[in-house]
């Protein structure tokens, strides 16, 4: 069972910088691979990165490619999401998610709040 934990959400001004934090508990985050997702109101859920349980690989929607970068640091079991350049249609909620391959497994976050403003 992991809990999940976001952070970090709040009111930015287009152009700027946020860095989201998703931290763990329950189990040992280093077995999970974890994504970003986000869901705009009234909009689907999507994909925004994810990375493996090792770090090695990651991954990004074309909307999001070269302004944030997934990273996590398995020692404080969080996962982070750094986002740069933000612009009004990056306002959503945020969700983490850990998955496990071998199980099948996943557990979802509450969520975090991002809106930019133009």
């Amino acid at each position: 069972q992991v809990q999940l934990v976001e952070s970090g959400g709040v009111l930015v001004q287009a152009g700027g910088s946020l860095r989201l934090s998703c931290a763990a508990s329950g189990s040992i985050l280093s077995r999970y691979a974890i994504a970003w997702y986000r869901q705009a109101r009234g909009k689907q859920r999507e994909l925004v990165a994810d990375i493996s349980s090792t770090g090695l690989r990651t991954n990004y929607a074309d909307s999001v490619r070269g302004r944030f970068t997934i990273c996590r640091d398995n020692a404080k079991n969080t996962v982070y999401l750094q986002m740069t350049s933000l612009k009004p249609e990056d306002t959503s909620v945020y969700y983490c998610k850990a998955y496990h391959a071998a199980t099948n497994n996943e557990y979802w976050g509450q969520g975090t709040q991002v809106t930019v403003s133009s």
